[in-house]
């Protein structure tokens, strides 16, 4: 009993792989502290005394989310993975 046919199966997987490339662009325009981020990195709400403090959180703040989208690229992809063989294992269990 099929539950989604050969074109959703297809949608998903395209879906799915646009996810992870896109989770790794961001990865590396936030390692390479690309400025039009900036507003989404935390910490840089407030106000600094000097250019060497808002450096300082700036590179603090890129760093932080940085790890956190290496944390979710190893998990999607993990996740990924693990959904594969799932399903390669129910097919070879089901023919």
């Amino acid at each position: 009993m099929a539950v989604c046919g050969p074109k959703l199966s297809l949608c998903g997987l395209i879906l799915s792989v646009w996810g992870i490339l896109q989770l790794t662009l961001m990865g590396v325009f936030y390692y390479i502290r690309s400025v039009a981020l900036a507003e989404d990195v935390p910490g840089l709400e407030e106000h600094f005394e000097s250019l060497e403090e808002f450096y300082a959180a700036a590179d603090a703040g890129y760093t932080q989310v940085y790890i956190n989208y290496l944390i979710k690229f190893y998990q999607a992809t993990h996740n990924q993975i693990s959904r594969m063989r799932t399903i390669a294992g129910l097919q070879r269990a089901f023919t």
